[in-house]
């Protein structure tokens, strides 16, 4: 049993003992809160609260603030904060270091949310380190029918993976998660947790897959793509690097109008 069960278990049983108080604490009066106090003042003390999470304390035990011991209140809410305080700066800290000639620390930050289904103004809840496996200025191949080559090389078979890319004469910025292993069958990967962007300026759009059997496209002569033409990076007959982005797979379409990219970079993300 976890402390937080324990913690809810005794405040069942206590209010089980003065069945005309109320089940919402928000509603007690004083009175009410010192009878339920007086009935649990021996088991308080027994409770191990800093064993609770802070998002525990503040929303199962806070509510109850007035049957805690002063002394022992003003102890937790100072700890709790604290901590949670120094968990966000943490957080922050590890999200800057990323070997990356494309995005921000920021943008990371902005993409664990999205990896953990978050809002943009929700505070982080995971600590994620990018790790890069392949920049292709420095890892890709030249030529015309593999082109790609070393990207499947080095990355099939690796799964949580981000797709970073820069456009050429403009400064938004196109990307991909991809939760499964990347293949070179030519095959369609199934999942219903990648998601493709664009980032430009403050706006974005995030798209989250629809089709999920068509989420991953794992095209042998194809860089890192998603849904049937939804973000497709590709080589032209005449040479151009170019990346398709159409709407089908994916609930948005991420941008208007195909383009011409210069650099990608793909990412492992592991749990800090």
């Amino acid at each position: 049993m976890t402390e937080i069960q324990v913690w809810e278990y005794i405040v069942k049983w206590g209010l089980a003992q003065n069945p005309k108080l109320p089940s919402d604490p928000t509603s007690y009066s004083k009175n009410e809160f010192k009878v339920l106090k007086n009935t649990l003042q021996q088991f308080i003390p027994l409770i191990r609260f800093q064993n609770l999470t802070s998002r525990e304390f503040f929303k199962k035990v806070l509510p109850y603030e007035e049957i805690l011991p002063k002394e022992l209140y003003i102890s937790l809410l100072d700890h709790f904060t604290v901590n949670d305080i120094k968990r966000i700066e943490s957080l922050t800290i590890k999200s800057k270091n990323i070997d990356s000639k494309i995005i921000s620390f920021q943008h990371v930050e902005l993409i664990s949310k999205w990896i953990d289904r978050l809002g943009s103004k929700d505070k982080l809840t995971s600590s994620y380190k990018f790790v890069l496996l392949y920049r292709d200025t420095r890892d890709g191949s030249d030529g015309m029918f593999d082109r790609f080559r070393n990207f499947h090389e080095i990355c099939d078979n690796k799964s949580r993976t981000l797709t970073i890319i820069k456009l050429k004469d403009s400064e938004e910025i196109i990307g991909g998660y991809n939760p499964i292993k990347w293949k070179s069958d030519d095959s369609h990967g199934i999942t219903k947790d990648s998601f493709i962007f664009s980032l430009s300026n403050d706006n974005f759009i995030l798209s989250r897959v629809r089709n999920d059997k068509r989420a991953i496209f794992n095209g042998l002569c194809y860089g890192p793509s998603f849904g049937d033409r939804d973000l497709y990076l590709c080589k032209t007959l005449g040479g151009e690097l170019k990346l398709v982005c159409r709407q089908k797979s994916y609930e948005k379409q991420i941008r208007e109008t195909d383009a011409t990219f210069l650099e990608f970079e793909v990412f492992q993300i592991m749990l800090d």
